[in-house]
């Protein structure tokens, strides 16, 4: 396959590089990442100043790009600039730390496959719970496995995989659970701290482990478990469409 590889932390970080060393085995690969870390910019891209591509030295048979924009950028450029053709896959990681539940939102990583899935190729998120154990090769191992079965079975259109793994030995990893989205889990706690000039500062604050509720993807990586979630583009609320009254501008 030929394989466009991206992630949200930059081109140099652990979780791409194992991915990067593992699917060029077997594939074609491409990386196009930020040249640093843009964790949580969720979709967003540059519009107000110009950006910057260079390609940047890697071991192994594919090439790579460093972009000083945010996720969604890499894929936009990288699809106009790396590709004589459509790649087959693209593959957002792998993260360190969980993009489960709520916090799909806020996810570069996420939005990188997103735009993927929007630019019509077969996409994947993946993301490792930050904790002792986080095998990046093994867990390379699981995606390139994956990767494979979703390019002969394909995915319904508009949709991509969420794909999130514990932070254990992957010895101990019980299982893999197809999952929906939580939605209990939004954070909202602030740690208030002051300055050496007595000044108010914050930072996000921990976010309480939850057990979350059965068949979601929080529940399923507190469980110890891997959680495949797949993901819709299209934000339409059908349910609803029928509930709204009719509006006049009379």
């Amino acid at each position: 396959m030929k394989i466009f590889l991206t992630n949200d932390d930059g081109y140099q970080a652990p979780g791409i590089q194992a991915l990067y060393e593992v699917l060029c085995r077997d594939h074609e690969v491409v990386m196009v990442a930020p040249d640093r870390e843009k964790s949580a910019v969720s979709h967003g891209i540059t519009l107000h100043h110009p950006m910057r591509m260079h390609k940047v030295p890697v071991d192994g048979s594919g090439r790579a790009y460093a972009v000083d924009g945010t996720p969604a950028d890499c894929v936009k450029l990288g699809l106009s600039e790396c590709f004589d053709s459509p790649p087959d896959m693209l593959i957002s990681g792998i993260n360190p730390g969980t993009n489960i539940g709520i916090d799909i939102n806020y996810s570069g990583t996420v939005a990188a496959a997103r735009e993927g899935t929007l630019n019509g190729i077969l996409s994947l998120a993946v993301s490792i719970k930050m904790d002792h154990d986080m095998e990046y090769e093994n867990m390379s191992r699981f995606v390139s496995h994956i990767a494979q079965d979703i390019r002969k079975k394909g995915l319904p259109a508009g949709t991509f995989l969420n794909i999130n793994a514990p932070g254990i030995a992957f010895s101990k990893i019980r299982g893999v659970k197809i999952t929906c989205q939580a939605s209990d889990n939004l954070s909202s706690r602030f740690e208030k701290r002051k300055d050496p000039k007595h000044r108010h500062y914050y930072w996000y604050g921990h976010q309480d482990h939850r057990p979350g509720a059965p068949d979601t993807d929080v529940n399923a990586i507190a469980q110890h478990y891997m959680s495949i979630t797949p993901i819709r583009c299209d934000l339409t609320d059908y349910r609803a469409m029928g509930e709204i009254p009719v509006f006049s501008i009379d």
